[in-house]
């Protein structure tokens, strides 16, 4: 099968799980077309059926911001037409399933016909969909798709709750690449960050408000007045120098280290001792379930999707969003005692492995078959 697949080329989780899909799709037989304005930062070797077309927009004066939808549009059916795709999969509703309807009716004016399917991940739908000023178009992209996935049954249920959704949604869930994330023996790297064999706490995110960062210095500065521990914060975005200013009040620079963007956070979960993800919305949690397949029990919300991956009193627990207090306690319930640890651990990994990518890309692999058995020329 020939696939195309148009994603946002970012650290974050459609981006990131539209890369590691393409190359599982790729590993498997099928020839992988991306197409995005720059390489994914998950697509940085060569593998054999992998192909990278990029989008480039031209700056014109007339134009205050570059057309990138026109772009896109264009590639895309460049791509449909020359490689000769059978099928479109778009992540992220805005504007990737606007513009893929686009390129489905210029495709269609010129003899060919070629079906979309569109994954929502989050965001997409939770905020910017939402927007009342985005909503109609965001509602008709959806309905015109050939296929609708959700990566959570709470995304899924938003989605229909928020817009007058006349079609099915699949819920195919985010996976984890176990060739990549798992746990492996890094004591030389641990002793490095805790010398004296501190817990080490790990958060990653791109520190936007809604990921509620300033809620894990708090639970850390919790944990850390008894039992020591260090604090690993991963990633960047607007609030990190908000984040630095709180870790000086509370006198924890020497505790507390932020690490930046890392393409290689798998080496960062493998010391991990506990994840914290404290997020007020959440479509589904790809980075704890990428720790909990480093063997790392999860502290987090209960919000949107997380509760369908993090398992209350068995891979972590859950809180309601804000409860720094609540989410401190049960991390000191996890790391007080080894054992206690240690059955956490195996209890995450276990969960983890329900969502090995192995058990998501047949299913993936499946709904296209369906979809391109039962998709037919829509000419509205």
């Amino acid at each position: 099968m020939r696939i195309g697949i148009v994603c946002y080329p970012t650290y974050g989780g459609s981006g990131v799980m539209a890369t590691e899909l393409g190359l599982g799709l790729a590993r498997n037989g099928h020839q992988v077309h991306f197409i995005t304005y720059r390489r994914p930062p998950r697509l940085l070797a060569f593998h054999e059926n992998v192909y990278f077309h990029e989008v480039s927009g031209e700056d014109y004066p007339l134009f205050e911001y570059p057309p990138y939808d026109t772009a896109l549009a264009s590639k895309m059916v460049d791509v449909v037409k020359f490689e000769n795709l059978d099928l479109l999969h778009v992540h992220y509703a805005i504007p990737h399933a606007t513009v893929a309807y686009i390129a489905k009716k210029i495709l269609l004016s010129q003899g060919r016909y070629v079906p979309v399917i569109t994954t929502l991940h989050g965001t997409d739908i939770t905020l910017v969909g939402s927007n009342k000023a985005f909503a109609p178009v965001v509602e008709f992209s959806i309905n015109k798709s050939d296929g609708v996935t959700a990566v959570s049954e709470s995304l899924r249920k938003d989605t229909v709750d928020y817009f007058r959704i006349q079609r099915d949604i699949r819920v195919i869930y985010n996976f984890v690449d176990f060739s990549r994330f798992s746990k492996s023996n890094k004591d030389h790297f641990k002793k490095a960050i805790a010398p004296n064999g501190e817990r080490i706490i790990v958060h990653t995110s791109n520190f936007r408000k809604l990921k509620r960062v300033e809620d894990v210095i708090e639970v850390f500065r919790r944990v850390h007045e008894r039992i020591p521990s260090k604090l690993l914060l991963v990633g960047d975005g607007p609030e990190r120098y908000n984040l630095e200013e709180l870790c000086r009040r509370m006198d924890l620079c020497h505790e507390v280290r932020f690490l930046g963007k890392q393409d290689a956070i798998e080496e960062l979960l493998a010391i991990a001792d506990l994840f914290v993800m404290p997020s007020e919305s959440e479509s589904f949690g790809l980075a704890a379930l990428e720790a909990m397949a480093c063997e790392v029990p999860v502290i987090s919300s209960n919000a949107g999707g997380l509760p369908e991956v993090n398992i209350h009193g068995r891979t972590g627990f859950l809180s309601e969003v804000g409860n720094v207090e609540d989410m401190a306690r049960n991390a000191l319930a996890i790391l007080s005692h080894d054992d206690t640890l240690a059955k956490f651990r195996a209890e995450a990994l276990a969960q983890a492995k329900r969502f090995d990518l192995k058990v998501i890309l047949p299913q993936y692999e499946a709904y296209y078959e369906e979809v391109l058995a039962s998709s037919t020329v829509q000419i509205d």
